[in-house]
């Protein structure tokens, strides 16, 4: 499936400092976690619903799935202090 290029995507340096904290458990995946937080971000900048998530993303149930897991232990704020002290948000 061909991939679009989203303005809410991720830079590649956004990506260095946050795949250190996502990706603690090296392991297969189908989506690479950055594929999921560009889901994400989308549908925070656009403020679609989830099931309007366009096809190119991951299905909306697995970015749901990571944004609660992610939102419960607190590794979204986290991450938006990290990039924000840093410059790169």
């Amino acid at each position: 499936m061909h991939k679009t290029n989203y303005p809410t995507n991720l830079t590649d340096k956004q990506w260095q400092v946050m795949e250190k904290y996502l990706d603690s458990q090296k392991r297969k995946r189908k989506h690479s976690l950055r594929e999921i937080f560009n889901a994400l971000l989308y549908l925070l900048k656009t403020g679609c619903q989830w099931r309007m998530l366009p096809l190119d993303f991951p299905k909306w149930e697995l970015v749901y799935y990571y944004c609660s897991r992610w939102k419960g232990d607190d590794v979204l704020e986290e991450l938006n202090d990290i990039l924000r002290n840093m410059g790169v948000w």
